[in-house]
């Protein structure tokens, strides 16, 4: 490298220097420093005599069956995929039918459809809650009140909190998969529709050879960053069932709000980095994978 080179490459490392900065002091040292931390037993009886225990946090979320992080790990897998499933077949559904042939107030329609996206989090979140599944003032027990049977209380158990907490992130999520899968199916040529139809392929063979084929690589990304999104949920859970002082009864969490209870409600920060971790390895793990599947594909 000549000298007129080695002045340009230091001149850009120069202006990129603040930016490289500020990105290794928001993103990259937290990381480590979480990562220093789970070696130790910080909490709130050492928060500044803590020692190094080694492997010691990891050993007791990975090995110790009892200490609740597999079981979170199973629910958070599960919810993930039971999620993304549903996410997909009902958005493709829905819009297939805003494709229709001469469907009228179709804007209207996409536009009522976007409202739950629009509205935070947050705030759809309580209403969900509070207007809904309320056991005592709730809309779906004051149905049931009008049919004669006893008020439901729908967020007591774990499975009941799974499915109701799948249900608000569906409300929640649904939107943007909609947006996503209605451009898709846009961008497909008519032509191979009209071509299917001459020979005499149904709506299925339709939808299975040429819809999903085509669109594949338009939603494959958007179905990787919801897979993140999901997995790393954890309004909805907290709010639904373990808000400090209006928890629910159901020991239903995701590996999410079980960190976020062992760092703030316990105050094991120790144990609650390993954790965190261990959570960024999964995820790192699973974007390599797609990233090499993608790769291959593309090849």
């Amino acid at each position: 490298m000549n000298s007129k080179n080695r002045k340009q490459t230091l001149q850009c490392y120069a202006w990129a220097a603040p930016s490289l900065i500020l990105i290794a002091v928001i993103v990259i040292f937290p990381i480590l420093y979480t990562g220093y931390i789970s070696f130790t037993n910080m909490n709130v009886y050492h928060w500044n005599n803590y020692s190094f225990i080694g492997l010691k946090n990891y050993k007791d979320a990975l090995f110790v069956f009892d200490s609740g992080f597999l079981k979170s790990l199973f629910w958070t897998i599960a919810w993930t995929v039971v999620s993304m499933a549903l996410q997909l077949v009902i958005a493709f559904l829905l819009a297939s039918l805003l494709n229709m042939k001469g469907l009228k107030l179709k804007n209207v329609y996409k536009t009522l459809l976007i409202f739950p996206w629009a509205m935070p989090g947050y705030v759809s979140i309580l209403l969900w809650k509070t207007g809904m599944f309320n056991s005592q003032f709730g809309l779906l027990n004051q149905w049931i009140g009008k049919l004669g049977f006893a008020p439901i209380r729908w967020l007591n158990t774990d499975t009941g909190a799974f499915w109701w907490c799948t249900i608000v992130n569906l409300w929640l999520a649904l939107p943007f998969m909609i947006t996503i899968i209605d451009g898709a199916l846009q961008s497909v040529e008519k032509s191979f529709y009209e071509s299917a139809l001459l020979d005499g392929a149904n709506w299925f063979e339709r939808t299975f050879y040429i819809t999903i084929p085509m669109i594949k690589p338009i939603i494959g990304p958007s179905v990787v960053i919801t897979v993140f999104t999901t997995f790393k949920q954890f309004d909805v859970v907290y709010l639904l069932t373990r808000q400090v002082g209006a928890k629910t009864g159901a020991d239903f969490s995701t590996i999410m709000t079980y960190a976020y209870e062992n760092a703030f409600i316990t105050n094991n920060y120790g144990y609650s980095s390993a954790v965190s971790i261990i959570i960024f390895v999964l995820l790192l793990i699973f974007s390599l994978v797609i990233n090499r599947n993608t790769s291959r594909a593309g090849k």
